[in-house]
């Protein structure tokens, strides 16, 4: 039971450090147009992060609890070193000020901790191989929304005076950054859910049937909105300034865009990465001014943050394990 409570905390901070890591995504774009000051663009992104849960299901949180490793192969010091390396890598990343994935982090440290006690019977390939496509797939869908949005915004105000339009897109940002916002806490927090599901599982605590309970999703809400309410400045300027130039339009497009690519892998369950699909709506805005309006650069740098974040945690994960196995 002390391992359980253990777990359950450093879940807990995991949920927070996203939040801290993650808030970057939702007030990145409103912050750097100078639609909303840090301060209340971080309490505005709180708000709906922690609304969440009254708006979606547990769709998310299943994936990660039951879809990605097999249970059964698991025990709690597994489950716990898999959440100490996507601790360890969300830290590294923030202090890098690269926007990578706490949720990939998590799926890394689940898979290498689960490899080193059950070995390959204990992935769910399935389930992985979903989250690696959606890897692509999710920036992919929010450049193109992104890049189709703004410019039909573009198409529809091209007659309009700027100053009318800057001011109207100002304001049309509060609910851009809500909605996004919203997609982040329903999809990020429920991944903490999954893994604390999982250790009730695991230490059958609850019955293998048994749904999550209302206060562990409760626990999780408020540790991602805490999280988001402290904020992650670092990453908030690579995001918010370094890939490419916002103006308040194009801010709104790119968070109406994650926006909507959210909603669609929430309502399927699929865990992608909140930092992938802001990203990459970040690029398809800036590329449809000019293909040299992005930061390729900068871009790239993210690129490769992502593609070690899973192999990185599962790494830091196994080496976990495998010290407890010294003790």
């Amino acid at each position: 039971m002390t391992l359980l409570v253990a777990i359950i905390f450093l879940a807990l901070l995991f949920d927070f450090l996203n939040g801290f890591h993650d808030a970057a995504n939702s007030i990145a774009t409103v912050v750097s147009t100078k639609v909303l000051t840090p301060v209340i663009a971080v309490a505005w992104a709180a708000l709906f992060n922690f609304i969440a849960f009254l708006v979606f299901g547990l769709n998310v949180a299943s994936t990660v609890g039951k879809g990605v490793v097999h249970p059964e192969f698991m025990d709690l010091t597994a489950v716990a070193c898999g959440l100490i390396g996507a601790i360890i890598v969300d830290i590294l990343t923030w202090y890098l000020g690269l926007p990578t994935s706490s949720s990939h982090a998590l799926v890394g440290g689940l898979v290498g901790a689960a490899l080193v006690k059950g070995g390959i019977p204990a992935i769910i390939f399935s389930g992985v191989d979903k989250i690696l496509i959606f890897i692509v797939v999710s920036p992919l869908l929010g450049m193109a929304l992104s890049y189709t949005i703004s410019s039909l915004v573009e198409l529809i105000v091209r007659k309009s005076h700027p100053s009318k339009i800057d001011g109207l897109f100002r304001r049309l940002q509060f609910l851009s950054s809500a909605a996004f916002s919203l997609g982040h806490g329903g999809s990020d927090a429920q991944k903490t859910m999954g893994i604390i599901w999982m250790a009730l599982l695991v230490s059958k605590t609850i019955p293998a049937t048994a749904s999550l309970p209302l206060w562990a999703v409760l626990l999780c809400q408020v540790a991602m909105a805490l999280g988001t309410l402290f904020g992650g400045w670092r990453i908030v300027k690579t995001m918010g300034q370094r890939i490419t130039k916002l103006r308040p339009f194009e801010g709104f497009c790119a968070e109406s865009a994650g926006a909507l690519t959210l909603y669609t892998t929430i309502l399927f369950g699929i865990p992608v990465s909140t930092t992938h699909t802001i990203t990459g709506a970040i690029v398809g805005v800036g590329a449809r001014k000019r293909f040299s309006a992005v930061r390729w650069g900068v871009t790239r740098n993210i690129i490769w943050a992502w593609i070690l974040t899973i192999p990185v945690a599962a790494i830091i994960a196994a080496i976990c394990f495998e010290v407890t196995r010294l003790f």
